[in-house]
């Protein structure tokens, strides 16, 4: 009853001329499984045989908090785990003053120490991570935090960029820098914000690295992608910082490739993924998303737009996208059009995760699934954080834009997407 399916003799793979079983199997009629052994899973390999698994995930949807004022939601929700048995979540956020555009308070956080059951009292974070006063009308505050463990140091650091107020209105065309901070476990409380020094070139008058994921090589240097562009000039390149952490001291060591658009504010908000021997970017751009591939981390391929595997574009435009990163697959998270979802300010709900196919560079649509449903809020600004081997967590917020998301069901909730990773036993697939 099976159709183009290639056998093999079993016999001969898996015993030797005296007929001795040269490898423990089970076979149920359709699988065949090893008991580890290495040596005739390399026999397997060469005879074109790939050991394949089924890597399959649930969802389950927390809210760790939820109540609107009608003036202020909260905004960047982003977490880092600090290594545990249990692992402890720090997790960062700050208001945002929903009437007007970008404007963002001081950073509070919170944390869990028993993986979400219960979740900490939110704490200002006004001495470190706060708005500092720069004369006169003008107010100066760390925005797009994003905290992450880095082993190396056994610290978490936080990186996200500088933003300028004056009287509470963003001030358009200033200068801008990434931002970091290194979480003090023993004092429950972060360092003061530092800005990163760069060369002083041009290209970044205005520079940071808000809500992007980076990468933490084996020796200790990180990987931070970053956007900028120079005075008088809309339209923002982005490139990958290589630096290096010394003690609470975040220093700049070089960058890679710039990658550029000419329009609609060029490339924006980028983040960075390493799988199968491959760094990952997915670039945010005002029409459409865009994904390029390094084997350095630091020079680029000419990034495309993102697809589906049909051909179709994926439909997220000037929005973030994240990625999710397990050992045996590499996930998209992203907003999109096209999903009943004209009632949310730019689309940007549901919060949609689906498979990616590294080689193709394109979406597997039939692997699409929803992890935060659509309330009228939207649910752009989010963050992706590896607990551990089991649970992979989306944190995000309905930001209470204009459009009236309260009559949908919106509540100002900060969500907890849990991914909860389930993989059966491996079985061989002829290719």
């Amino acid at each position: 009853e099976t159709q183009n399916v290639t056998y093999i003799d079993l016999y001969s793979v898996f015993s030797d001329n005296t007929g001795k079983l040269k490898a423990e199997y089970t076979w149920d009629g359709i699988h065949l499984t090893l008991a580890g052994n290495q040596k005739w899973i390399e026999v397997l390999n060469q005879l074109g045989y790939l050991q394949t698994y089924k890597l399959d995930y649930t969802i389950r949807l927390d809210t760790v908090s939820s109540g609107y004022d009608g003036t202020y939601s909260w905004f960047h929700p982003h977490a880092g785990v600090i290594p545990g048995n249990p692992a402890t979540v720090i997790l960062t956020m700050q208001k945002w003053w929903s009437a007007r555009s970008d404007v963002f308070f001081g950073l509070s956080h919170l944390k869990t120490t028993d993986l979400g059951k219960t979740w900490s009292v939110p704490a200002e974070q006004a001495k470190t991570l706060g708005r500092i006063p720069k004369g006169g009308d003008y107010e100066e505050v760390v925005s797009d935090f994003t905290p992450k463990w880095h082993s190396a140091s056994k610290q978490i650091l936080g990186t996200g960029h500088t933003v300028l107020y004056k009287d509470n209105h963003l001030v358009s065309g200033s200068e801008r820098s990434t931002a970091w901070s290194v979480y003090d476990t023993k004092s429950d409380s972060w360092t003061k914000w530092k800005r990163l020094v760069l060369p002083k070139i041009p290209m970044f008058y205005s520079e940071g690295a808000g809500s992007t994921q980076r990468v933490d090589l084996p020796n200790g240097d990180i990987l931070i992608p970053t956007y900028f562009h120079p005075k008088g000039v809309n339209e923002y390149s982005v490139s990958v910082l290589r630096c290096q952490l010394k003690g609470t001291e975040l220093q700049y060591k070089e960058h890679g490739d710039i990658l550029e658009y000419p329009t609609g504010r060029g490339f924006v908000e980028p983040s960075l993924a390493f799988f199968q021997d491959q760094f990952f970017l997915t670039l945010r751009n005002n029409d459409s998303g865009y994904v390029a591939v390094s084997k350095d981390g630091l020079h680029f391929s000419k990034p495309v737009v993102w697809r589906f595997d049909d051909g179709q574009d994926l439909g997220t435009y000037n929005t973030q996208q994240h990625w999710v990163n397990h050992s045996d697959g590499l996930y998209l998270v992203y907003t999109r059009r096209g999903a009943n979802n004209d009632n949310v300010f730019r689309n940007r709900a549901p919060l949609f995760i689906a498979k990616v196919d590294p080689k193709r560079l394109v979406i597997l649509r039939e692997t699409e699934r929803v992890l935060v449903p659509n309330t009228g809020a939207q649910l752009g600004n989010f963050g992706v954080v590896h607990v551990n081997e089991n649970e992979t967590w989306i944190t995000t917020s309905e930001g209470m834009s204009e459009k009236e998301p309260k009559k949908y069901g919106a509540d100002g909730r900060v969500y907890n997407a849990r991914i909860i990773w389930s993989k059966p036993n491996g079985y061989w697939n002829k290719f």
